[in-house]
């Protein structure tokens, strides 16, 4: 039987395996001056578009616009750039967002293993991106996702090799990490064990806040909650006034967030501090902001894993996402 930790530990592989999968794929120009790009995805797919957000939003010069439901927005058509993305390629929604992209005049692109979208990509004429289909669990995915996005956009024009070489750097990090990476998500597990997680990060990197807070979700089976500073200080920074030590909060930051943030950082831990016993800090590593983010998102599977560990459940299964597709799929 797979064990997710197996899979985790494929992480910088896979990472250099999608870089090759990119070089190599052949994605056609769209007849349009591109103004727009929009992503339809869910779940690991959808969260590799939060990524690429954040990775290109200093580069890209258009909106990029991540979708995650059955609809479209009402900006797409001609001169848009449409990525349709599913690992298993059978993901509902998108196949309901990808009918839709198919009447406006955009240029579509799937990124898919197989399934009904390389299907209908081939049916259509549409170019695609495929990639290996072995992986038993499609959130394990993540680097396919993220790696044929970007790739997808700079072969249209619409941003430079940057972020690529970016992640072969990354992927360079986290072999030297690797250790240290294990030890200290080992032990912020048992600092969130028997506890409701609570993770803050600045508003630029909020993707790998919310892959945290997804993979706690599913491989730690636990609830949890994320936000982002500076945001949460004009809302949920109210919410704390109460003492309660089942909550655990986990700060993620950077040694060049923005300078104000710092401060609000420092400021919202003497806050929180009053509130709870269980405050961790993690600053992460890297020159650039792809390498940091991936940092934090080797280090948070990691943690997911080893507190799937240490509550005994199995970090694979979904078995409850499972049984509501089987109910969606009686109407």
């Amino acid at each position: 039987m797979v064990r997710m930790d197996s899979l985790v530990e494929r992480f910088v592989p896979q990472l250099r395996e999608a870089l090759e999968i990119g070089k190599n794929a052949v994605i056609r120009p769209t007849g349009e001056e591109i103004r727009n790009v929009f992503l339809s995805g869910l779940g690991g797919s959808g969260i590799g578009g939060n990524f690429v957000q954040d990775f290109v939003r200093e580069e890209l010069k258009i909106p990029f616009v991540v979708g995650k439901s059955y609809e479209i927005p009402a900006f797409v058509g001609a001169g848009t750039l449409a990525i349709a993305s599913s690992y298993s390629g059978n993901t509902e929604e998108t196949l309901s967002a990808l009918d839709k992209m198919l009447t406006t005049g955009a240029g579509v692109v799937c990124v898919a293993s197989g399934g009904k979208l390389i299907d209908i990509a081939k049916e259509k004429g549409l170019d695609y991106i495929k990639v290996p289909d072995n992986w038993p669990s499609p959130r394990a995915c993540l680097g396919y996702s993220i790696v044929q996005q970007l790739y997808i956009l700079h072969k249209l024009g619409l941003i430079s090799e940057r972020a690529t070489e970016s992640i072969n750097s990354a992927a360079m990090l986290l072999e030297v990490e690797a250790d240290d990476i294990r030890k200290k998500a080992s032990m912020i597990a048992e600092m969130l064990h028997g506890k409701t997680p609570v993770i803050y990060i600045n508003d630029r990197m909020e993707a790998a806040a919310v892959r945290l807070r997804q993979q706690i979700n599913e491989n730690a089976k636990m609830l949890c909650w994320h936000h982002v500073i500076p945001e949460m200080n004009h809302n949920e920074l109210v919410g704390w006034r109460t003492k309660n030590d089942n909550l655990a909060v986990i700060i993620l930051r950077n040694k060049n967030d923005h300078a104000r943030n710092q401060v609000r950082i420092d400021i919202n831990k003497e806050i929180i501090g009053n509130y709870t016993n269980t405050l961790i800090e993690v600053y992460s590593k890297g020159s650039n902001l792809v390498e940091q983010m991936l940092y934090f998102v080797n280090l948070g599977d990691w943690i997911s894993v080893y507190l799937a560990e240490l509550r005994k459940v199995d970090s694979i299964e979904v078995k409850v996402i499972d049984f509501l597709k089987d109910e969606l799929a009686r109407y």
